[in-house]
């Protein structure tokens, strides 16, 4: 595992709630259209908006936050590992969440979806990043074209 500076390690952490910021816009917006929309109950709303923001967040975030050239496919699957314990978890604890909402504080009823969703997203957030940091991308942080020129400034800058 390549060993990051202070300040690479910042950077990294930013980039990565900026890009997983974008990601959640593209969630929120699918979410509400689908909720608000079509009607769909919260599960059916929840799973294609999270589909979509995790394909954003992992195409800009391989390349930019953690510039890895490492295999697409095996990031892939290792990133849909994640996800095939994340989404179940997230589904029926945001489904159970949001009824437990629904009886027990009914003057948020018909906000709690969105309650929900937004605690979802930061748990999805700070979860997925340590995974992505420490098992996805651990042994080629920085090995593209990005990472590599970013390396050579720091070696001249020694």
């Amino acid at each position: 595992m390549q060993k990051l500076t202070k300040k690479q390690n910042i950077v990294q952490t930013v980039k990565f709630a900026l890009f997983s910021a974008g990601a959640g816009i593209i969630q929120t917006v699918t979410f509400t259209l689908l909720n608000e929309v079509f009607k769909l109950d919260y599960w059916a709303a929840y799973l294609p908006a999270l589909v979509l923001s995790v394909l954003f967040n992992f195409t800009v975030n391989r390349k930019f936050t953690f510039k890895s050239a490492a295999n697409i496919p095996i990031a892939m699957l290792k990133v849909a590992g994640y996800y095939c314990l994340f989404t179940p978890l997230s589904t029926w604890g945001g489904n159970a969440l949001k009824a437990w909402l629904d009886l027990t504080v009914p003057a948020i009823t018909s906000w709690s979806e969105y309650i929900v969703l937004a605690l979802t997203m930061l748990l999805n957030l700070s979860t997925e990043f340590l995974f992505c940091r420490f098992f996805v991308y651990r042994n080629s942080i920085n090995t593209n074209d990005l990472g590599k020129k970013e390396q050579e400034k720091m070696n001249k800058d020694k």
